[in-house]
């Protein structure tokens, strides 16, 4: 892995801007790893990305679809092999990014199923306390070979 870029102290209300800047350095299309602890803001930025209010997590039901991209939580997922039954190409058809929470395990299987075309990124979000007691994330971004 390569780094391919880096956002540090980035409030909530900067996550606009980091997605937009995000957009800028993928090439599409891309699957993104979201990585982070419980909590980091992986379905926040989602939210963002999409640019729409109704954003939910896709805890259970794994995949969502959005005009240009889709968006899957595996946390639920316990085995590999269960990926093949969720269909991934079909989500994925003209989509320009697949955002993918908790897939860092399954990264080989992901590989496997996903078109070919696409390009792999991890995006890795650090959740921080800026010295005021202010909530902020650190992320960074690389292209997965």
């Amino acid at each position: 892995m390569s780094s391919t870029n880096l956002w540090k102290k980035v409030l909530e209300s900067d996550v606009a801007q980091v997605v937009s800047e995000l957009q800028d350095n993928l090439t599409t299309p891309a699957a993104v790893i979201l990585t982070g602890p419980v909590g980091a803001g992986k379905t926040t930025l989602a939210k963002f990305f999409s640019e729409e209010e109704d954003v939910f997590s896709p805890t259970y039901s794994i995949i969502n679809e959005f005009e240009n991209h889709a968006h899957a939580d595996l946390y639920r997922i316990e085995d590999p092999s269960e990926l093949i039954h969720l269909e991934l190409p079909l989500y994925l058809e003209d989509k320009e990014y697949f955002l993918i929470e908790w897939g860092r395990d399954y990264l080989p299987e992901l590989k496997r199923l996903i078109d070919s075309d696409f390009n792999f990124y991890e995006l890795i979000i650090d959740p921080i306390t800026l010295a005021n007691g202010t909530s902020a994330r650190n992320y960074t971004l690389n292209k997965v070979d």
